[in-house]
């Protein structure tokens, strides 16, 4: 939703997404890589499904890349009216009603 306050040179997290999935892509291939060679099949397993998840949000983030930036309304479009919560409801202190509440310090 459109508050009206958003800030006019905001941008996308998409790119630095895109260099941190490669990043974690490139280490957990190589961990896999040296686990492998190292004969530790439990650290490799676990460095391939790392990299099969860095491989996977990659993915989505060139996808969202090349999809290009979405419809958003220019300066001379007012913001939304903000929603108009319901006044909020007077709460009776714990005990009985109408008896005054107790005070720890009263013993």
């Amino acid at each position: 939703m459109r508050s009206g306050n958003e800030p006019v040179t905001a941008r996308s997290p998409l790119r630095l997404r895109f260099w941190l999935s490669l990043w974690g892509l490139i280490w957990a291939a190589a961990g896999t890589t040296a686990f492998s060679l190292a004969g530790r099949p439990g650290w490799a397993a676990a460095c391939g499904v790392v990299a099969l998840l860095a491989a996977a949000d990659l993915a989505v983030v060139i996808r969202h890349i090349r999809q290009g930036p979405h419809y958003q309304p220019g300066r001379d479009i007012p913001p939304y009216e903000p929603l108009h919560d319901p006044p909020p409801t007077s709460r009776e202190p714990r005990g009985t009603p109408g008896e005054p509440p107790h005070h720890p310090s009263e013993g």
